[in-house]
């Protein structure tokens, strides 16, 4: 009886052997299952490095690697503005500000995700009111000489066409904008000058041999982008101008005269 038992348990053991066997062949032959490899005691292993995915926006020339900021920003806009005149002189002085706008296409270079070099092409139409306290000589174009009494106003549109040249800086995302802030002088051109002098019948004389055919400015524009679509933004703000020289010519008023057109914009623009 003793003999027998041993003997089944020694059979017993080697069916269990067996199954045991069995069930680790099969779970190795399991494709859901990783292979195991050994690594002996004392040796370093070299785990090789994924490659890096190569995600469309690193192909892009106008995105930075993060692919958050383009390299490259265009925007339109339409400001529209106040306008006066300032003088160096008391018996010539400012008498009012006169409404325009500023329209244009900007254009930004980004060298840092939040700095770029801000240009573009805009159209000016802004103007002033000048009154003197000595009578003025006004020579309109195709016509003849206008003598202005002392104390009547003479209200000035003047457009022109500028290249602004400046820095833009902005913040990081604060919220669900960002805030900007953009510097730089603008190149002017003349491309029109009209002359209203109510009290003597006069509107939109030709004022174009009155006026200064080149100046510069310099501008401080400040605000806020908002998002409105993952490639638009919309721009709004506050912008000042400042003409560097001097607006009129030396013809009707005293060539001691300097007078400095002045601006102040309310910013509404879309980027894309």
């Amino acid at each position: 009886m003793k003999t027998n038992y041993k003997q089944s348990i020694r059979t017993g053991i080697t069916i269990f052997a067996v199954f045991l066997v069995g069930m680790w062949q099969n779970t190795l032959a399991q494709s859901g299952y990783p292979s195991r490899n050994y690594i002996p005691s004392g040796h370093s292993v070299i785990v090789p490095s994924q490659p890096e995915q190569n995600y469309p926006q690193h192909n892009n020339p106008n995105f930075y690697a993060a692919g958050i900021q383009p390299i490259i920003n265009f925007s339109i806009h339409f400001d529209p503005l106040i306008s006066w005149f300032s003088t160096n002189n008391y018996d010539t002085h400012n008498d009012g500000v006169v409404p325009g706008f500023n329209f244009g296409l900007s254009y930004n270079r980004y060298f840092r995700p939040n700095y770029s070099f801000s240009s573009g092409i805009n159209i000016i139409n802004a103007g002033g009111r000048l009154i003197s306290k000595e009578s003025t000589y006004l020579d309109f174009k195709n016509s003849n000489s206008v003598t202005v009494p002392p104390g009547v106003a003479v209200t000035y549109k003047i457009t022109y066409i500028s290249i602004p040249l400046g820095i833009k800086l902005q913040t990081s995302q604060i919220g669900h904008g960002r805030f900007f802030t953009d510097l730089g002088f603008d190149p002017k051109i003349l491309v029109s000058g009209r002359a209203n002098i109510p009290s003597l019948d006069i509107k939109g004389g030709n004022a174009m041999s009155e006026l200064n055919m080149f100046n510069l400015s310099f501008h401080v524009t400040a605000g806020m982008e908002y998002p409105l679509s993952p490639n638009n933004d919309l721009e709004i703000g506050m912008g000042f101008d400042h003409n560097l020289f001097d607006t009129t010519s030396s013809k009707g008023y005293p060539s001691s005269d300097m007078v400095y057109q002045k601006s102040l914009s309310f910013r509404i623009g879309i980027t894309f």
